[in-house]
């Protein structure tokens, strides 16, 4: 070694030791917050920008091509170096910003839209942009322009003081297809982080640690192969596919009567042949089988593999199966939700106006809410784990959750007493009720991040609590296999047939102030 490159590497271990040893004051960390909020708040304007651009694109999962361009540019254009193509995912991407030696923090969240669920923003009834296409009926537009107002808001604390870190910025692609976060930890992508922030639209500010209610899941397409023919000439000479797929589906809803309450499974026939006039000679049906726990997923998955073969012996034709997609029951970590709660308190709910209240209101009685309450006044209390598991919906950071200590946040950009999944679940998520909720959680995000880059014990302890509790009775098996590739040609028909008028649709911010402007939309915009 040259005496100019022991002295680089030199100088290098102590910047690197700098940062691993530093020491900061409870008052300069609630200084570095006070900052943090600050900056976010000055640039709220960027945070509405990007809500609205990303609600306007509309583009189902893995078809978010101009969602992940535009994120990326935004990233790139502040310094984070970007990877794209990830796990075989063309959308996928990582954005990487490091200060040196210290925590690696990654910040995740959804991206993609739900089919069907166009509508104008602010509109408080059924008002589609355009008819039949995809919208933010989950409102996934919402949460990476929160994790990027919170990143850029850290990242520019620390190059002033010299604070050690890195930031790991990433979306859950397809997340309604729960295709990809497996695929992620499978490859790797997660080996080297230390936490995991991931952020969710919700109606209130919040987060919860340990077990949570909902379910894991796998995501499996069972296809069979028969023989056609002529079915009113000689059907005796054909063995028809969708004979095996009906019967499957037949022998599946039978066993539904005898299925624990916690568990839930749901089909949709993906090929059922071509027209009536010729057998079908190819047939599928794709099931989502979930329970509360691992092992009752792959029962599930076990029995319905066995009802497949049994239908393609009855029906003398061949059966294969892919798995799609899978998501692990969720765990979440107790220091970081803890330690998040605490700067949640601080931040509180955004200040809602006449205008929001209203639409919220108005929603709410239109789609026949139990309650019509408007947007919420108060916190909701830490998340507590559950003690009586219950049923229900299911996310792939569940697997992210088993690999590094993570967390959910919830943030206020949605209107309570929704039935998710649905067009009344984008009425809010260009509007100002989307916009502030955005601010509140990248200020609490944002807070909660310094905290762990600036308190070396909360880390240790989040890791502690990872092994030591979480991981005591249960091991994370990953349901895909090495040879199980994510279904990336999922919903390609379906976006390319609205995207060119979807296009029409573009929030153009150097035209217009908000998206509610450009459409002329009058917030809000009640039912006469």
């Amino acid at each position: 070694m040259t005496k100019r490159l022991f002295t680089f590497v030199m100088c290098l271990s102590c910047a690197m030791l700098t940062f691993a040893q530093k020491k900061y004051s409870k008052k300069q960390i609630e200084k570095f917050k006070s900052e943090a909020n600050d900056l976010i708040e000055t640039d709220k304007k960027m945070a509405q920008v990007m809500v609205d651009k990303i609600f306007s694109f509309a583009e189902l999962g893995f078809q978010e091509e101009e969602s992940s361009k535009y994120l990326t540019g935004v990233l790139q254009e502040n310094g984070f170096e970007i990877e794209h193509s990830l796990s075989g995912i063309p959308t996928s991407w990582f954005a990487k910003w490091s200060n040196g030696e210290g925590p690696v923090i990654a910040l995740g969240s959804d991206v993609d839209c739900i089919p069907k669920a166009s509508q104008y923003p602010g509109v408080a009834y059924h008002k589609p942009i355009v008819e039949g296409a995809p919208g933010h009926g989950e409102g996934h537009n919402a949460g990476i322009p929160l994790n990027i107002m919170s990143a850029l808001a850290v990242k520019e604390i620390m190059e002033k003081e010299n604070i050690g870190g890195t930031l790991i910025l990433w979306p859950g692609i397809a997340e309604e297809l729960v295709a990809a976060k497996a695929w992620y930890v499978r490859d790797g992508l997660f080996d080297d982080i230390d936490m995991c922030i991931f952020t969710h639209v919700g109606n209130n500010l919040g987060v919860s640690y340990g077990p949570t209610r909902g379910t894991g899941l796998i995501s499996v397409e069972y296809s069979f192969e028969g023989e056609a023919a002529h079915s009113a000439g000689s059907p005796w000479r054909g063995r028809s596919a969708l004979d095996a797929a009906e019967l499957m589906n037949i022998a599946w809803n039978y066993k539904r009567e005898h299925l624990h309450p916690l568990k839930r499974s749901h089909s949709i026939f993906t090929d059922a042949g071509d027209q009536p006039n010729v057998v079908p000679s190819k047939a599928a049906i794709w099931f989502y089988f979930r329970d509360i726990k691992y092992e009752g997923i792959m029962e599930m998955y076990d029995l319905a593999n066995d009802m497949a073969k049994g239908a393609a012996l009855m029906t003398g034709t061949t059966m294969s199966s892919k798995v799609l997609g899978t998501a692990w029951p969720r765990h979440y970590n107790k220091v970081i939700a803890e330690t998040m709660y605490d700067n949640i308190k601080q931040v509180g709910l955004p200040q809602w106006s006449e205008a929001d209240q209203t639409l919220a209101k108005a929603v709410q009685t239109e789609v026949g809410s139990e309650k019509i309450e408007g947007l919420p006044l108060e916190l909701d209390p830490l998340g507590l784990p559950v003690e009586e598991p219950v049923s229900g919906g299911s996310d792939d950071i569940g697997d992210i959750s088993w690999k590094v200590p993570t967390v959910t946040m919830r943030f206020p950009s949605n209107i309570p007493g929704l039935q998710g999944h649905h067009w009344s679940n984008a009425i809010a998520m260009a509007t100002p009720i989307a916009h502030k909720g955005v601010v509140a959680g990248a200020k609490a995000e944002a807070m909660t991040i310094l905290d762990f880059l600036t308190k070396p014990e909360l880390l240790e302890g989040a890791w502690d609590y990872f092994k030591n509790v979480q991981q005591k009775e249960t091991t994370y098996k990953p349901m895909i296999a090495e040879t199980d590739m994510p279904p990336i040609y999922l919903n390609t028909d379906k976006q390319g047939q609205f995207r060119d008028e979807l296009q029409k649709y573009y929030y153009d911010e150097t035209k217009f102030d908000s998206y509610l402007e450009q459409l002329g939309v009058e917030y809000p915009t009640l039912k006469e």
